[in-house]
């Protein structure tokens, strides 16, 4: 494949970006659809209108993890929740359904499930994460049709609203969460949350009891201000010093074990540890640790060159795996892969992050921080970060709210159109 020529970089930040005018461009394979791999490919469209842009991912219908605790809940319906890739194909990218089940850095090919090998230049992984069947004792994938994770959303988001839906007023719900890093922080405390919002209308002698693998989470002043203020005879959060931390389940009694004594559940959560999608380890880019190590200021491995990743599945210092940071890191791996494709120099990138959760219908909280490169990672830039303020009116709150809501309109927009 031909390279661009290096006088088509013209850009000197995300605000404006070149346009290649080479007659043949080089060629991206981006590997996953999700937010980050969807705004990938299309922020690599508007920096190189002639480079030959393909998207690899298995599902003709994305399904959001953001705002799916919302359908837990029974306020939205998971069609609210998918997405399709028609405005990808519009753009001129060309979108593969098939799984990737070999990538060979040295030809610097992959390898579909229909047996096709495709050559790259440059190669984009966004797999998000895998759940790391096993590393809980007891869990395992069979398992997870009885103890939902529902972490990543569609049938098993469906499965848990239908056993809540089934409980019997009066019914205990018992949630784990696993210890650091996994997908979306504050993730299971919104979920806690809106499932303590849920019985607290339908099912209020109902209880949740939150098994928790650490002492401290993201927003957490902020979330157990709405726990205290709202379901303070609902919502029990077990801390790892108090006994939190589950060492292991039993699918058949709906029971979760923990150092101290085990609690037997109507309906039952595991939130369990996870991993980099298996694309991951297949194209070499996963540690032992199970994510990916990579330059902070491009995304690419520091195992395998020529291969980025971005979203859940990277390692990426201080900044959290969520929605909002794979959209950001994916607009900062565009243009790093542009430039580097005509052997120019990325930039040093500054990238925001910044995340809602709702510990009611109506009632949102944030947190949000921007980072930089420091020592070979993410770094908050001091001073950056902030939270809603603990005391902050009703009025304020919906605005919260609201403010996720035209979020998540706008991320969904900027990936899939």
């Amino acid at each position: 494949m031909t390279a661009l020529t290096r006088r088509a970089v013209v850009a000197t930040g995300l605000a404006a970006p070149f346009v290649a005018r080479a007659e043949t461009g080089p060629g991206v394979i981006v590997v996953g659809g999700g937010f980050g791999g969807a705004s990938v490919a299309r922020a690599l469209r508007r920096y190189g209108e002639n480079m030959d842009i393909t998207l690899v991912e298995p599902n003709e219908t994305f399904i959001a993890c953001p705002f799916s605790n919302l359908v837990v809940a029974g306020v939205r319906t998971i069609d609210s929740q998918q997405f399709g890739y028609k405005q990808l194909v519009a753009d001129g990218i060309r979108v593969i359904h098939a799984a990737v089940i070999g990538v060979d850095p040295t030809r610097r090919r992959v390898t579909l499930a229909s047996g096709e090998s495709r050559p790259y230049d440059r190669l984009i992984l966004s797999p998000g994460i895998d759940i790391a069947w096993g590393a809980l004792p007891g869990y395992d994938e069979a398992a997870s049709t009885r103890m939902p994770h529902a972490w990543k959303a569609g049938a098993q988001t469906l499965l848990l609203r239908k056993q809540l839906e089934a409980m019997p007023d009066g019914g205990t719900v018992v949630m784990s969460v696993p210890p650091n890093p996994y997908r979306c922080p504050p993730g299971p405390y919104e979920r806690a949350s809106l499932i303590a919002w849920y019985l607290r209308g339908a099912k209020p002698k109902s209880k949740l009891i939150v098994l928790d693998s650490k002492d401290a989470f993201s927003k957490q002043k902020l979330f157990q201000a709405g726990w205290a203020r709202m379901y303070p005879n609902i919502l029990k959060w077990v801390s790892q010093s108090d006994g939190g931390t589950v060492t292991g389940v039993e699918p058949a009694t709906l029971t979760f074990r923990t150092d101290f004594e085990s609690y037997k559940a109507d309906v039952a959560n595991v939130i369990p540890p996870q991993k980099a999608g298996h694309i991951a380890a297949v194209a070499g880019v996963a540690d032992k640790t199970g994510w990916c190590p990579v330059d902070p200021i491009t995304f690419e491995s520091r195992l395998i060159p020529g291969i980025h990743v971005i979203g859940d599945a990277a390692i990426a210092g201080a900044m959290p795996k969520s929605a909002f940071a794979a959209n950001a890191q994916a607009k900062v791996c565009a243009l790093a892969v542009a430039r580097l494709l005509v052997g120019a120099t990325p930039d040093e990138p500054r990238l925001i992050n910044t995340c809602y959760s709702l510990v009611a219908q109506g009632y949102g909280i944030s947190v949000g921080a921007v980072y930089r490169p420091v020592n070979g990672l993410l770094a908050e830039v001091p001073g950056s970060a902030g939270t809603s303020p603990l005391d902050a009116p009703d009025q304020f709150r919906y605005q919260e709210a609201q403010n996720a809501d035209a979020w998540f309109d706008r991320i969904t927009h900027e990936a899939f159109g």
